[in-house]
C-alpha cells in the first residue's frame, strides 16, 4: 500500500464474540473480501478480534457490521465489554456441549428403538427402499431429533458455503445427512450429525484453553499498586520500609496499576507481587523471578536493579521507580506474545476441509448427473437412475472418513494418557511425529527445579555436622529457598540445632545470629568479601565451586570460615537418556534455554549432552530463538514448566508442558503436558505419533478405496442399497477396529521411539 492509499485508509477494530475456529474467520473473510473499499483484515482467534482496513470514501463501518452479519457472525466495535465477549463465548461452547449430548443420546435412543421393533441388531441401522423392515416411528422421531441438535450450529455454516458457492465440510455432512434421511437410513443420518457435532465441540474447547491461558497470565501482576508522593523526605522513606508489616502510609495513595504513569515511585511490601516493570529505589531484598525469566534461584534487588511485574518479593520491602506502563511490562509482552503465536497457529486449515473442497461438489455433481442425465438423454426410466443417485450419495456419505480420525486420535489419547501423557487434540498428536528440532527449558525441566545441598565443605576443624547445625540454626527462621534448602538436608541427616538468637537480616546479603554465646553470620560470597574474611584459597575455592552452577553459602564467625555449602538444582536423573533417545528418533537440534546465568546453564548442559545452550534469556528472547529453530527446521517442539516458557511453547510448532511442576498458565499454553515430569515420554510419544498416522492413512485409504469403487458399481448399474449400506457401516466397523489397535501402543515405559 503506498503512501496516498494509507493516507485515505481507516481502521476498525472489531469484537467478534462468536468466532471460535478456522472456518468461522475464512467465512468473514470471504464477505469482507467482496465488500469493494475494505483493503484489509486480519482476525485473531483468541482474542476474537478483527481489524479491518478500509477506505472511507468506498464503505461505511455500517457496511463491514452488515458483512459480519452475512457471515453468520455477530460483531461490535472493540471497545465494547470483553468480559460479555467471554461470557458469549463461554454460552456458546456451553451450549454446543448440550447440543452434542442431545444428539448422541437421541441417535442412542433411536437405534434401541430400531433393534426392539424390528427384532435384531441386525435391522437396527437403518431401514431403506426395498428393506424388509420399514423404519419405526420412534426410530425415525428420535433420529431427527439427533440431527437437529447436531447439526444446529453446521446448517449456518453450510448455507453460508452454498452461498458463497466455496463448498466445505459442513456443506458435505448437510448434504449426506439429508440424502440418508430422504431413503430412510436414519441411524446413518443421525451417526453423522452427532459425529461431527463432537468433532466441532473438541475444537471449541481447545480454542477456550488457549484463552485461559491469557486469562491466567493477566492474573499474575496484581490490579493495584501502592503509589508514593514525589518529594518525600529520606526519614519518611525508612519509615514505610522498616519491618515486614510495612503498611501504606496515610498520604500514599493505592490505585489501579494502570493508573500508574511512567516514572512514578511505588512501594513493593515483602512477599508481595510487582505489579510493574521498574528500577529499585531503595530498599533491598531476594526477589523470585522464576515466572518471568525462569531463573532457579532468588535473585538479589539492590538500588538500581531491575525488577518485573509478576515476580514476588522476598523479606525486604523495595522503593520502585516504573519504567514502563502497565500494557508495556514483560507480562504485558508475554500476553501479546502467546496471543499473537497462538492465531498464527489456529489460522492453518485442517486436512478434511481442504478434501472437502474438491469432494464435496464432485459427489453432489456426480449424483445430480446420475439422476438427471440418462433419463434427458436417453430416455431411460427417472425412478431408476434417481435410485442410483441415491445409491451414490449413500455410499459417498463420509461416515467412515468422519470417524477414522476421531476414534483412532481418541484411542491414541488414551494410550498416551495410560503413559503419563496428557495431549489437548488430535492435531498434536500428529506433529511429534515430524520432529526435527526440540528446545528445552532448564529449571523445572531438565533439572527438578527444587534447589538441594549438593556439597558440605566444612574448614579450620570443623566437622560436616557441626557446619550443618550452625547453618540450619541460623536458616531457621528464613523462608529462603536456599535456607529451607539447607534445613530440610540437616534435617535428614537427623540435625535438629534450635534456632539462633539475635537474628537479623542482612538484606540481600545474609544473615547474623547468636548461636551459644557467639557471634555467627550466613551469607554469600559477596558478604564474605565485604567483611574482609576472604583468603586466596578461600576465593580459589568458592570461585571454582560456583562454574559447577551452585549457590555457595558461607558459614563464618569473627574469628574465621567454619566453611561452605553448595546449593544448586538437580539433574533430571532421566534427562540425559531421553536427549540420546530423541536423536535416536530423528530429532537433529536439542536447544537448551534457560533465564540463569551462562556458568550454571553450560554446567548442566554438559550433564545433559545437548547440542546448544542460550543462557541469560527473557521471554522475548526465548521466542526468537524458537522462531529461528522453525525458520531453520520447520517443525519444532519447546518443552518448559514455567509462565516464562509460555510465549516460546505457543510460538513453536509443538507446546510440552512438565505437568506435576508446570505452573498453571504453561499447562494451559501447552499442547502436550508430560503429567509424571518424565522426558523419557518425548522420544515414546514421536513413536506413538508416527503409528497413529499410519493407522489413519489406512483407514482413510481403505475408505476412500471402497467408495470409489462402489461409485464404479453405482455408474454400471450393479450397486444396490442394500450392498451400498453395507459396505458403508461395514467399512465404518473395520475402520473402528483398526483405530483400537492403537489401544495397545503402551509400551513399556522408557521405550524408545521406532
Amino acid at each position: 500500500m503506498d503512501g496516498a492509499s494509507r493516507a485515505m485508509s481507516s481502521q476498525l477494530e472489531l469484537r467478534i464474540p462468536d468466532m471460535d475456529c478456522a472456518e468461522e474467520v475464512a467465512a468473514l473473510e470471504a464477505e469482507l473480501d467482496r465488500v469493494e473499499g475494505v483493503r484489509a483484515v486480519a482476525c485473531e482467534v483468541l482474542s476474537r478480534r478483527a481489524v479491518v482496513i478500509y477506505d472511507p470514501e468506498k464503505v461505511a463501518p455500517d457496511d463491514i457490521f452488515a458483512a459480519a452479519a452475512r457471515a453468520g457472525l455477530k460483531a461490535e466495535p472493540w471497545g465494547a465489554s470483553r468480559r460479555k465477549a467471554e461470557r458469549a463465548g463461554e454460552r456458546k461452547v456451553n451450549l454446543r456441549l448440550v447440543l452434542t449430548i442431545a444428539s448422541g443420546a437421541f441417535a442412542s435412543a433411536g437405534f434401541i428403538v430400531h433393534a426392539i421393533a424390528a427384532g435384531g441388531l441386525q435391522f437396527a441401522f437403518g431401514a431403506g427402499l426395498g428393506r424388509e423392515h420399514a423404519t419405526p416411528l420412534g426410530t425415525q422421531v428420535f433420529s431427527a431429533a439427533a440431527v437437529l441438535t447436531g447439526c444446529w450450529f453446521v446448517v449456518p455454516r453450510a448455507w453460508s458455503a452454498a452461498r458463497r458457492l466455496r463448498p466445505d465440510m459442513n456443506l458435505l455432512m448437510v448434504v449426506a445427512v439429508a440424502g440418508a434421511a430422504l431413503i430412510g437410513e436414519w441411524f446413518e443420518a443421525a451417526t453423522v450429525s452427532f459425529l461431527f457435532a463432537l468433532s466441532l465441540l473438541l475444537e471449541s474447547w481447545s480454542v477456550e484453553h488457549a484463552r485461559g491461558a491469557i486469562a491466567a497470565l493477566m492474573r499474575l501482576a496484581p490490579a493495584e499498586a501502592i503509589l508514593l508522593h514525589q518529594g518525600e523526605n529520606e526519614a519518611g522513606k525508612e519509615t514505610a520500609l522498616a519491618g515486614l508489616d510495612c503498611p501504606p502510609r496515610p498520604h500514599d495513595h493505592i490505585v489501579p496499576a494502570e493508573q500508574v504513569p511512567v516514572g512514578s515511585l511505588i512501594l513493593v511490601k515483602p512477599g508481595a507481587t510487582v505489579p510493574l516493570d521498574g528500577k529499585v529505589v531503595n530498599g533491598a531484598s531476594a526477589v523470585n523471578q522464576a515466572p518471568i525469566t525462569g531463573e532457579s534461584m532468588p535473585v538479589p534487588k539492590e538500588p538500581g536493579s531491575q525488577v518485573f511485574a509478576g515476580t514476588i518479593n522476598g523479606d525486604g520491602a523495595l522503593e520502585v521507580e516504573t519504567t514502563r506502563a502497565a500494557g508495556e511490562t514483560t507480562l504485558a509482552r508475554i500476553i501479546r506474545l502467546v496471543e499473537e503465536a497462538q492465531a498464527r497457529r489456529s489460522r492453518s486449515e485442517q486436512w478434511v476441509n481442504r478434501f472437502a473442497r474438491y469432494y464435496t461438489p464432485i459427489v453432489m455433481a456426480c449424483a445430480l448427473v446420475i439422476w438427471v442425465a440418462p433419463p434427458l438423454l436417453f430416455g431411460a426410466p427417472w425412478a431408476v437412475w434417481f435410485y442410483r443417485a441415491l445409491v451414490l450419495l449413500v455410499i459417498a456419505c463420509p461416515c467412515a472418513l468422519v470417524i477414522s480420525t476421531p476414534v483412532s486420535v481418541v484411542a491414541a489419547l488414551a494410550a498416551a494418557a495410560n503413559q503419563g501423557v496428557l495431549i489437548k487434540g488430535g492435531l498434536y498428536l500428529e506433529l511429534p511425529s515430524h520432529l526435527r528440532a526440540i528446545a528445552l527449558d532448564k529449571t523445572g525441566t531438565l533439572t527438578r527445579g527444587e534447589p538441594k545441598v549438593l556439597e558440605v565443605v566444612p574448614l579450620n576443624g570443623h566437622t560436616e555436622e557441626e557446619l550443618l547445625a550452625r547453618a540450619a540454626a541460623m536458616e531457621a527462621r528464613s523462608e529462603h529457598p536456599l535456607a529451607r534448602a539447607i534445613t530440610t538436608h540437616a534435617q535428614a541427616r537427623g540435625i535438629f540445632p534450635e534456632a539462633a538468637t539475635d537474628y537479623q537480616v542482612i538484606k540481600g546479603k545474609g544473615a547474623t545470629g547468636v548461636i551459644g554465646g557467639r557471634h555467627f553470620w550466613i551469607g554469600s560470597h559477596r558478604l564474605l568479601e565485604e567483611r574482609k574474611q576472604e583468603t586466596p584459597e578461600v576465593h580459589d575455592r568458592l570461585e571454582a565451586m560456583s562454574r559447577t552452577g551452585a549457590s555457595v553459602v558461607v558459614v563464618a564467625n569473627d574469628r574465621h570460615v567454619c566453611g561452605f555449602i553448595a546449593v544448586g538444582d538437580q539433574v533430571r536423573p532421566e534427562a540425559a537418556r531421553a536427549i540420546r533417545q530423541l536423536r535416536e528418533a530423528g530429532v537433529r537440534r536439542i536447544v537448551m534455554l534457560t533465564g540463569d546465568n551462562r556458568g550454571t546453564a553450560e554446567a548442566i548442559a554438559r550433564q545433559v549432552e545437548v547440542d546448544e545452550v542460550r543462557a541469560e534469556l527473557l521471554p522475548e528472547d526465548k521466542v526468537a530463538v524458537v522462531e529461528d529453530l522453525v525458520h531453520r527446521y520447520h517443525h519444532v517442539a519447546m518443552v518448559g514448566d514455567g509462565v516464562n516458557d509460555a510465549p516460546a511453547m505457543a510460538r513453536a510448532s509443538l507446546g510440552v508442558a512438565m505437568g506435576a511442576m508446570g505452573t498453571d498458565v504453561a499447562l494451559e499454553t501447552a499442547d502436550i503436558a508430560l503429567m509424571s515430569d518424565d522426558l523419557s515420554r518425548l522420544p515414546w510419544l514421536m513413536g506413538h505419533s508416527r503409528r497413529m498416522l499410519s493407522i489413519i492413512r489406512q483407514n482413510i485409504s481403505a475408505a476412500l478405496g471402497v467408495k470409489a469403487v462402489f461409485v464404479v458399481l453405482a455408474l454400471l448399474g450393479r450397486a444396490t442399497l442394500w450392498a451400498a449400506i453395507a459396505a458403508d457401516t461395514g467399512m465404518s466397523l473395520l475402520v473402528v477396529f483398526n483405530a483400537l489397535r492403537l489401544l495397545g501402543s503402551s509400551g513399556p515405559r522408557g521405550a524408545q521411539a521406532p
